[in-house]
């Protein structure tokens, strides 16, 4: 199964990527877990001791230099558009109790439409990673899904927009919707997060008719306090673990 997430900054989607992990860690499944949000935090919440040692792709250069036939830090000019990457997952991806962790990192951008090499290298491990490995891949996504083409997105099972009660959440989900249509994904669902009461759920599920609800995170002030920390959120609220096991049931079930 190959899983995306995305959702406005903040929302909760970095706690979703970990339960769902977590969940298909235990499920006895192969789990790589793909963090492709530039504010990268997954490793974290994965209980990783030292995230600030694990090194993003898109700061390899001299990786990238030579997977791509370029210069390090380079715009313009001549490489390859498809270097090789099936080895990267292998090679450089952090393991973590039988999980395998990779940080994209992000790309800084000289200009909209930007194509660098580190864009270029990202967006092709991405589409090896969703329609060519053999074992579950888990996405933490940016607010969009730029990180995903239109043959990548097909080969996506589900992306899964994570919303908060409230209106601009609303909004980030209904456009990523549009973006998912037009590159033809066509299983987008929903999970929230920040549910304070059954009138939250209420909320959202009359606001975002045509999308199935997976589930609901509860609102929890350790959850805040185990990001600060640097915990994982199901070692700071190990109910967590149960509302993971869930959604979990509920996305194979789909």
């Amino acid at each position: 199964m190959k899983i995306a997430i995305s959702g406005k900054g903040g929302v909760g989607k970095t706690t979703l990527a970990a339960l769902l992990i977590n969940y298909f860690r235990n499920q006895g499944k192969k789990v790589l877990a793909v963090d492709a949000d530039p504010d990268a935090n997954l490793a974290m919440a994965l209980g990783v001791s030292d995230p600030e040692n694990i090194v993003p792709l898109s700061q390899m250069k001299e990786m990238i230099a030579e997977r791509t036939d370029s210069q390090p830090g380079s715009m313009g000019g001549f490489f390859k558009f498809n270097p090789k990457v099936d080895d990267i997952p292998e090679k450089y991806a952090r393991q973590i109790d039988g999980i395998k962790l990779i940080v994209m990192g992000g790309v800084k951008k000289g200009g909209s439409g930007c194509v660098c090499p580190e864009s270029v290298l990202l967006r092709t491990l991405v589409t090896h990673m969703v329609l060519l490995r053999d074992e579950v891949v888990v996405m933490d996504m940016e607010a969009g899904i730029e990180h995903l083409g239109r043959a990548t997105a097909q080969g996506v099972d589900w992306l899964i927009v994570v919303v908060e009660p409230g209106r601009r959440s609303l909004e980030t989900a209904m456009h990523v919707k549009e973006l998912a249509t037009d590159l033809g994904l066509k299983k987008v669902a929903v999970v929230g997060s920040k549910i304070r009461s059954a009138a939250d759920e209420e909320f959202l599920r009359k606001n975002l008719p045509d999308f199935p609800i997976l589930g609901f995170i509860p609102f929890n002030d350790k959850i805040i306090e185990a990001d600060l920390k640097g915990q994982s959120p199901y070692e700071a609220v190990p109910e967590l673990l149960k509302v993971g096991e869930a959604i979990g049931r509920n996305l194979s079930a789909a």
